[in-house]
């Protein structure tokens, strides 16, 4: 038999030319695949860097702008910071402005106060009070129509603090927070819906509770 022979010199240079090419071809592929992972890590620490921004954002308005976090009574401090909500709305002057912008309060309540939840891991916990300071413009609602309705004007914040009404105003405040304690039925019981439902519908019927007592206050 013939010895083999020699393979052709185009082919030796083909295969020699190929390897360079295959070699060149991984070196660009594991390049390219360790510049993407280098992006794809960058943009999952960006992400998770504006999430851990908009979280401790969402703690912090839920805690009521830190109020939340003083260590005695944070419910009626909350409450206090609740007056102030109450007589922002009332500045505008104009009924729809102010019941748009205590849905929007208890709306924005409901969501800040289920990410607080995520974030400190607990349910309900004692230092988010965003949902007292949504609800207080619902405690005074009646009073509000009462004044508006026969006059077509809506009651400026001072009508609250007059010699004559200073003390319905304190009484309202102290009913919502005994409703907002004590949670008579269904109050209790609606802590029990998922997330910040839970924790803002509570305080909606205390107010609802409050807003009924009031009804009282205004045959007088």
């Amino acid at each position: 038999m013939a010895p083999d022979s020699p393979s052709p010199p185009w082919l030796a240079g083909f295969l020699g030319q190929g390897e360079v090419a295959l070699i060149v071809c991984v070196v660009l592929i594991l390049f390219a695949a360790r510049e993407v992972a280098r992006l794809v890590r960058q943009n999952d620490a960006t992400k998770s860097a504006a999430r851990n921004a908009r979280n401790r954002l969402a703690v912090w308005l839920a805690q009521g702008l830190g109020v939340g976090r003083i260590p005695k009574a944070p419910g009626t401090f909350g409450s206090v910071l609740g007056m102030g909500w109450f007589l922002v709305l009332l500045l505008p002057g104009h009924f729809g402005t102010f019941v748009a912008g205590t849905v929007a309060g208890l709306g924005w309540s409901v969501w800040c106060c289920d990410a607080a939840e995520r974030v400190l891991r607990k349910k309900d916990p004692g230092s988010v009070v965003l949902d007292e300071i949504a609800a207080i413009p619902l405690c005074f609602l009646p009073w509000v129509i009462h004044v508006w309705w026969p006059a077509g004007a809506m009651p400026a914040p001072e009508h609250f603090f007059t010699a004559d009404t200073w003390w319905r105003t304190v009484l309202i405040f102290a009913l919502f927070r005994l409703f907002d304690v004590w949670k008579p039925w269904p109050v209790r019981a609606s802590q029990r819906l998922a997330g910040g439902w839970g924790v803002t519908v509570d305080d909606v019927l205390a107010a609802g509770y409050t807003a009924l007592a009031s009804l009282a206050l205004m045959a007088r």
